[in-house]
């Protein structure tokens, strides 16, 4: 049987291959940590997948890794939360599917990176208190911007660490969150003529391997020291917001240079 007339055009079967083998790892750092594992995925969809169905593939990847840590953590979740974050978010993925964002994608990904940074390292602003308005403007703005670069978990995250919530709700929240968030996504693509159809027998593979990983994760959160988690957490945090730092200067100095020699 030739697996090839399974996969979708202009993806070979190493490529398959490799985003299969990633959904697993990413899925298990994720519900390991509740976050870290989106970005990595969305690095090698980048690399294999054909520009135009990165964010779409990989938003169904993150629905299912994420659903999947729903199904295995919702008695740890803090619905109020979700409730506030999902509202936010169905604004923001109306508007990011509608317009066009003026910044380019490098200036987005430093503002979110030193927000992360800020927010894990800097100093808590007087009388901060994470709310309904917090949670509620952060699934806007996270959700706006996961339409155009995929990976905005660490937002939702680091919302997540102003709160008082132990590693266990804070997982299983963070998951609930992320559910919301790339549901609509899937939508406003599919709305907007993405067609899945072909990637469904990849998705699918992806989906399974996707679950496995966040089952051995879960198993991992749950003999984790809450010390440990905290730490591990601020630290794959600090990772993905260098990371971006690195990758919006990667981009923004090719723009410089090309600029200035015009």
């Amino acid at each position: 049987m030739d697996v090839a007339q399974f996969l979708p055009e202009g993806v070979p079967l190493w490529a398959a291959a490799v985003s299969v083998i990633a959904a697993f790892l990413a899925a298990a750092l994720t519900a390991a940590f509740g976050i870290g594992g989106g970005l990595a995925l969305l690095a090698v969809m980048s690399v294999v997948f054909p520009a135009p169905a990165v964010v779409p593939v990989h938003g169904v990847a993150q629905l299912g890794s994420n659903a999947g840590r729903f199904l295995l953590q919702m008695k740890d979740t803090v619905w109020p939360i979700v409730f506030w974050f999902a509202g936010g978010s169905l604004l923001g993925a109306l508007a990011g599917g509608r317009l066009a964002v003026e910044l380019p994608v490098w200036a987005l990904r430093a503002g979110v990176a030193l927000f992360i940074l800020y927010t894990i390292w800097g100093p808590r602003p007087k009388g901060f208190s994470p709310g309904p308005v917090t949670f509620f403007s952060t699934g806007g703005v996270g959700s706006f911007l996961t339409m155009f670069f995929g990976a905005t978990g660490p937002i939702a995250a680091t919302m997540l660490s102003a709160t008082k919530l132990n590693r266990l709700n804070m997982v299983a929240t963070h998951a609930s969150c992320m559910v919301a968030q790339h549901g609509l996504k899937i939508l406003v693509f599919g709305a907007l003529g993405f067609a899945y159809g072909p990637w469904v027998w990849l998705i699918l593979a992806i989906l399974a391997f996707g679950f496995l990983g966040t089952w051995l994760g879960t198993q991992s959160l749950r003999r984790m020291p809450e010390k440990v988690f905290r730490r591990g957490f601020r630290y794959v945090l600090t990772i993905i917001a260098l990371y971006l730092l690195i990758a919006a200067g990667l981009e923004a100095i090719p723009l410089a240079t090309g600029a200035g020699s015009g």
